[in-house]
Parts: structure tokens; sequence; C-alpha cells
């Protein structure tokens, strides 16, 4: 690999015995460990640990049975879907929505492991890089950095450097790579692509226009739906702190809650559907203002990722509660009606602010449920 990506790529395989020996000896990464596997024995952990010699071996001998074991402590079912919509004979960059900061992309590779396809390198925001064991370990399982928090020079700097690498990444290195739609998770699910985002993927090669230069990536939308969010509630809260406080901002203990949360919460059954190639659809936009093409590219991803969004009964329910009507209530039963209340009610109490608005947070997490229906109808609508 040409070494000008070595600030921001995945481990290099001769790096990777190096990096378990120190991440081994790191007192959080211990302790990480021991959180999700609390049996774990340490001695036969780390010698399994620094047997490995590539990311390759990691990941099918460690990250696949974590993970794997992970999915199915955390869920009902996960499954993927439509994977004939994948061309074999290229590599894709595979845009989704983002429901889980870790999970998302942790996910969707053991499926492709399983379907006896590469894992996907992964783009993660150096925000969640929160200590240097964090680094060392999401490097090791073939993820690479997005810098935030720049100023506007230096932001476009590493937006260039970062495009570049996505797309050496998909035409020279053969690999395929998974980004979410947006920097950060949609607080509410009404997932959207950020212009910003197609923008910097289309800024190399330089000479190459916006179109031309996203055709090269073979994007496929994939679509995440998680019957349950564990993070609901965290969401709802928040909803209310900034309604309280214009100013309030987030904490870094709040994001390794809600990492946590999202990790080790349930999330009932979990499908990853893919959409078809963008390509032929993005031959059809004739808009000569370049101004206005990433927003016709971003209807585009978006119309495909809500179309394959899996609806569950929960979705129903939200939806016809959050607008006061009975419009679906053949999708459901009264008993699931009553258990999804009874969930809501749960998930409400775990908030733990001084005064709850009860009626403000139960709406907040209806629409929460109910966006992924509603827009699922109108993408369905209009194809």
């Amino acid at each position: 690999m040409s070494n000008k990506f070595d600030d921001i790529a995945p481990l290099y395989d001769h790096e990777v015995e190096q990096a378990i020996r120190e991440i081994l000896v790191d007192p959080g990464f211990q302790h990480a460990v021991k959180y999700i596997i609390p049996n774990i024995d340490w001695e036969e952990f780390s010698a399994e640990m620094s047997r490995y010699k590539t990311k390759g071996q990691f990941q099918a001998e460690m990250i696949y049975p974590v993970v794997t074991m992970l999915g199915m402590k955390v869920s009902t079912s996960i499954k993927g879907d439509k994977w004939e919509n994948i061309d074999q004979s290229v590599q894709h960059l595979f845009l989704s929505n983002h429901r889980d900061i870790v999970l998302d992309a942790g996910l969707l590779n053991i499926l492709r492991h399983k379907e006896g396809l590469n894992t996907t390198e992964i783009a993660i925001g150096d925000n969640l890089l929160i200590h240097p064991w964090i680094d060392k370990l999401v490097r090791l399982n073939k993820s690479f950095i997005v810098r935030r928090g720049l100023s506007i020079k230096e932001r476009l700097v590493a937006s260039k450097h970062l495009s570049e690498y996505i797309h050496y990444t998909i035409s020279e290195k053969g690999e395929s790579v998974w980004i979410a739609q947006r920097e950060g998770r949609a607080k509410n699910s009404d997932d959207r692509t950020q212009d910003s985002l197609l923008k910097m993927l289309a800024l190399y090669p330089e000479d190459k226009p916006f179109l031309e230069s996203l055709r090269e990536l073979n994007l496929i939308p994939l679509s995440i739906s998680y019957e349950y969010d564990p993070c609901d509630y965290l969401k709802a809260k928040e909803f209310q702190q900034k309604r309280d406080d214009p100013d309030f901002k987030k904490s870094q203990r709040d994001d390794l809650l809600n990492m946590e949360i999202g990790i080790l919460g349930q999330k009932g059954n979990v499908v990853f559907r893919f959409g078809k190639c963008i390509n032929p659809e993005l031959d059809k936009i004739t808009e000569p203002d370049k101004r206005l093409q990433p927003e016709l590219a971003a209807k585009i991803i978006d119309k495909e990722i809500h179309a394959n969004y899996e609806i569950f009964p929960c979705n129903y329910i939200a939806h016809d509660l959050f607008n006061k009507e009975t419009r679906f209530g053949d999708k459901y039963t009264e008993q699931q009606s009553d258990e999804f209340k009874a969930y809501l009610e749960k998930q409400i109490a775990k908030i733990d602010l001084d005064y709850i608005d009860h009626d403000f947070v139960w709406d907040k997490m209806l629409e929460m449920y109910s966006n992924t229906l509603k827009n699922y109808l109108e993408a369905i609508a209009s194809k």
C-alpha cells in the first residue's frame, strides 16, 4: 500500500503482532473485554490473541466468533437479504443508514463472512477513538479513520485525502468499503444521506466531474433495520435536554454510554438488505447545475434505503399511535400493541433526569419508530 495513507488506513499485516502486544497490556482494553465477556480466562485469551499474524486471521478467528456470539445475545435473529444485488466482479462502497455506532459494520461483516465474501473496510470517526487501544483495535479490524472537528481549511485537505483513500481502496486495493450516510445517527430515525458526504466521496480524482467520480465507487445503498433501538430512551432524553437547554451538548461519557447500550442492548429482529447499485440511476441525472447533483444523488440513495427497510409490527403500532389512528390495525394484534406500549414505558423509566416530561419523550419515541414506516411508504409509492 502507498504509505501516503498511513495516518488513516487500517494496520498493515506486519504491524499486527506489535499492535496486539500493546493492546493486551492496556488496562482499558482488559476492562472492556471483561465487561463484554465476564467469565473470560485472561491468560487463555491473551495467548489466543498473540497467535494472530494478519488482520484477516484476527477477524476470522477472534472478531467473527465474538461478534456472532454478541449478535445472538442481543438479537432474536440476524439476516442478510438481496445478496444478488452485489456484483462480485467489482468492489463496492456500501452506504447505509446508521443505527448503531459499532454493530452496523460489525454485523454487516459477520454476514459477509458467512456468505464467503471478504469483509469490508470500515469508516470510523476519530471522535470515537477515545483511548489509544480503541484506535489500534479498530485499525486491526480493517477500519480507516475519518477526521472530525477540523477547521474549514484542514477539513478540505482531510476530505480530499479521505476521498482518495476510498477510491484507492475500491479501485486498486480491491477491497469494498462501508460508510454511514451521515455523521452521527439520525436521532428520530429519519434517515437522510448528507450531500456533504457525497461531495467528499467525489473530490477524487480532481479532474473528474461529480457524477463520474461517484460512479467509480459502484455505490450500493444498504438498509439496516433493527426491530428495537436499545438507545431509544437515551435519544428521547437528549431531545428533552436540548428542548430545555438549547446549548446542551453530550459529554464524552454520554457517547461511551450510547456505545455501550447500543452494543449490549436488545434489538429484536435485525435485517441487512442490499439495494441496487445506483450507477444506472446516476446515468439518468441530466441536471446541468453541478451544485444540485449531490442533492439528486442523495435522493436516489435515500429512496433505495427507505424502500428496503424491514417493517416490523412495532413500526405500524407506533405510526398509528403517533398519528392517533388505526390505519394499520390489520398489521398487528392487540397483544402486540399492549406489549409495545409496555416496552416504551419500561424504556422511559430508564431516563435519569430530575424531571421527565412523559408525554414529550413518549411522542419522541413513537416518532422514531414511525418515521421508518413513513419513509418506507413514501419510497415504495414513488418507485
